[in-house]
């Protein structure tokens, strides 16, 4: 897959308002463009990565940081073919979903966080 989810901050350990994680991305690896329901931020923890955001891609690198609104058809992915990528993000609710752009399916955020989990172990 190329990417691990590691959540932070969740309903587990008690979050109502929103929800924190890191994903790391292997060189080369990305994301499918996709919607949330609700605003996100992302900021650059390692590596360099470019971000599509309504279309228009943007290259950014460590501490740098986004914010797109809900809705908005957005994807992240590693700049490098061989170097690692880290980032934060942070979801403005505990309820957050990804919808995929190309095939229409939305999950909530913490299930996806439920199967990474269980493929770490």
């Amino acid at each position: 897959m190329g990417t691990v989810t590691i959540p932070l901050v969740t309903r587990s350990v008690g979050a109502e308002v929103f929800l924190t994680g890191q994903t790391l991305f292997e060189g080369g690896a990305g994301i499918a463009l996709h919607t949330h329901n609700c605003p996100e931020s992302v900021t650059i923890l390692e590596g360099d990565a470019i971000v599509e955001i309504d279309g228009t891609e943007h290259h950014v690198t460590r501490f740098d940081t986004t914010y797109v609104p809900a809705g908005m058809p957005h994807r992240f992915r590693n700049a490098s073919a061989t170097e690692p990528m880290r980032i934060l993000w942070i979801y403005a609710t505990v309820d957050a979903t990804r919808t995929i752009v190309e095939t229409g399916v939305t999950a909530r955020v913490d299930a996806e966080h439920h199967k990474a989990a269980a493929h770490r172990d």
